[in-house]
Parts: C-alpha cells; structure tokens; sequence
C-alpha cells in the first residue's frame, strides 16, 4: 500500500462536489521573537536555527514604534519570520506532524480552538529544539516561535477538519 504525502492528501478531501471547491493550504509562515535578548550573538544562533528548521533563510523583522522602557528603538531587530510555500511548505508540514510534535513533551494533540474566522491556524511551539535538525545544540538558549498556517477554508470548522483529514493531531 502506498503512503500518501501531505500534498496528496490535500487533493482528495471528501465532501466537496469539485476539486476546486476543497481548501487548501497557500503558506506557512513561522515567526519568532528575539526582543528579550540582551546578547546580540543571539540574534545569530535564533536566525542560523530557524534556517536549520525551515530550510530557508529568516528574515529579519524590526521593531515598529520607539518604547523607552523595552529600550528598543525603531527599526531594531525584534524577531525573526520565514514564509514557506510549495515544496518547502509540505516537507515543513509533513516534518512537524510526523516528527516533531510526537517529541514534544507530554503530547496529548493540539488545540481545535487556535483556528481564527478566515480559515487559518496557527499553532504556538515552546522549543525550538523538539525538530531533529537542531537537537546537538546547547540547551541554554532555548526559543519557542509560532507557525500560522494559511488556507483558502471559509471559518473555523472547515479549517480544523481539512488539517484533521491533513492527518494533524487534534485533542478530542
């Protein structure tokens, strides 16, 4: 029996009368915040292990207003973003179902609710280092970024059984 990859499973959703009708996933985006880091050597082992995850080069994101008590000032590096489309996107997909989020620590499923009214879906990861290509480094400098799935579904209920039939693990 052959084993369907996640682009083959998103082009057979039962339900709809005609193809184009079904949702489907236009990118994924991953996003990370750097504003607490004191040390800007940092900023280098956030951006060089975000590439190691996604296989791409982050961008980086810069602050919007000037906030004196942050000490930040406008245009300073707060974070760290990568959109993923195509190929990239689905082996992304397809390594956080199936590898990463089994490793994290007491898995149970993710949350049905992180679903917002225009069919996205966007999932919060306290470690970094639960992706196996960034698993030899130092455990100090631990992050958790964000990974926002955007799809073509219509609302909440239909985007939660097209990543449910995409083979995501929901809680019951």
């Amino acid at each position: 029996m052959k084993i369907q990859t996640l682009k083959e499973k998103s082009k057979t959703i039962p339900g709809y009368k005609n193809a184009m009708q079904a949702p489907r996933i236009l990118k994924v985006v991953v996003s990370t915040g750097v504003g607490s880091f004191k040390d800007k050597n940092k900023f280098k082992i956030v951006e060089d292990r975000l590439a190691k995850i996604t296989g791409q080069k982050a961008a980086p994101r810069g602050a919007k207003v000037s906030v004196a008590s942050f000490k930040s000032r406008e245009g300073d590096v707060v974070g760290y973003q990568v959109t993923l489309r195509g190929a990239r996107m689905y082996d992304f997909l397809d390594r956080l179902i199936n590898i990463a989020l089994p490793r994290t620590k007491d898995f149970r499923g993710i949350a049905p609710t992180a679903a917002d009214e225009m069919g996205n879906y966007t999932l919060g990861i306290k470690e970094h280092s639960i992706f196996p290509e960034t698993t030899d480094e130092e455990l100090k400098d631990v992050f958790g970024f964000a990974v926002t799935i955007v799809t073509t579904a219509k609302g909440k209920d239909e985007v939660v059984a097209f990543l449910t039939h995409l083979g995501f693990p929901f809680k019951k």
